[in-house]
């Protein structure tokens, strides 16, 4: 199987970022698109990213332009790391310059607000249904990343050859790559646990002890894969790298913008001023709307991700959600816990 040889990522953000290292790391030739000029000739002159990744050193050899057409035409491959908020338009805009059969590899965390789509689905939607989209998700702190330390992740692709050339290719000594052919799944769990994470933010925020945070990270891995595989995916996926894995990641680390935004909801900062102040995306926020919608159209019950929008979305204090949670009818477990 040849290695692929250039590989661009498309965003500039954390993630993107600390991609690019593991990527120029293993030895390809890589590349950077920002959707800002002026900040891609700052990263580029100081080879740094001050306001997304900042302690970091980006490594001389990666490209870093906001010119896509002259990124894209000798690339193996492209990585879209943009928040699922601005997916859609940035991938039009590039569209012109797109080669017909360059296949794209998803880093996205999040559903499309009012289509509900996942990132690979509006992927496909814009550049054309026979391109190739792969999905790379699993407990990922891009500062951890690009720090070098022990990761892992898996790959789901339709196409089985390239998920395995992805597996080689995107694999370092501290960077692990898993395959799973569940791509629903997959894609599923990356968005599903930044709704839970939220939860588990405002229980540090509100001081409710390493019990109830627990409890909740556990229930709310049921409600993941209640709905994913509602949707579609397998429900054992969520059990995986990039469901369970991704969700302690997300609800425990002290990076993880989900955990810290509800942290500050359980404070009683107000959610305007919590987003005004953040630079980078909780994707949480925007995604309870469409797993809420999800939970009705499907008849689900979600009472975690029912809270959380109600907080996020209709103001209702996180003490009464709390509540709320707690005086819940009775149940027998063993249910939710068959594979």
């Amino acid at each position: 199987m040849e290695r692929m040889r250039r590989i661009v990522v498309v965003g500039d953000g954390g993630w993107g970022t600390a991609m690019s290292m593991v990527l120029a790391s293993t030895g390809h030739e890589v590349g950077i698109w920002s959707y800002d000029a002026e900040y891609a000739a700052h990263m580029s002159a100081t080879r740094t990213n001050p306001r997304y990744l900042p302690g970091f050193d980006i490594p001389e050899s990666v490209e870093i332009s906001a010119d896509f057409a002259a990124l894209a035409p000798n690339a193996d491959i492209l990585v879209s790391a943009i928040p699922t908020a601005f997916l859609r338009d940035v991938w039009t805009n590039h569209l012109p310059h797109l080669p017909p059969d360059l296949p794209i590899v998803s880093l996205s965390k999040g559903l499309e607000g009012g289509t509900h789509l996942r990132p690979t689905e509006v992927l496909r939607e814009v550049t054309g249904p026979d391109r190739t989209v792969s999905v790379l998700s699993g407990p990922n702190i891009a500062r951890e990343i690009a720090a070098g330390m022990p990761a892992t992740s898996v790959v789901a692709s339709p196409d089985p050859e390239l998920a395995r050339q992805i597996q080689i290719d995107f694999s370092g000594d501290a960077f692990r790559v898993y395959s799973n052919p569940d791509h629903v799944g997959v894609e599923l769990g990356g968005v599903l646990k930044n709704v839970i994470a939220l939860a588990a933010g405002m229980c540090d925020g509100m001081d409710l002890g390493v019990n109830a945070k627990a409890s909740l990270v556990t229930r709310g891995m049921i409600e993941m894969a209640r709905l994913g595989q509602a949707l579609g995916g397998e429900r054992r996926t969520f059990f995986g790298l990039s469901g369970l894995g991704d969700l302690y990641t997300t609800c425990e680390s002290r990076s993880s913008r989900n955990r810290t935004f509800g942290e500050r909801i359980g404070r009683g900062e107000q959610i305007a001023d919590i987003t005004a102040s953040m630079n980078q995306v909780a994707e949480g926020v925007k995604s309870s709307k469409p797993v809420h919608d999800l939970m009705l159209e499907h008849d689900l019950t979600l009472p975690i991700s029912h809270e959380v929008y109600a907080v996020v979305h209709e103001g209702k204090p996180p003490r009464d959600a709390l509540l709320a949670l707690m005086r819940r009818a009775h149940k027998d477990e063993t249910h939710d816990l068959i594979l």
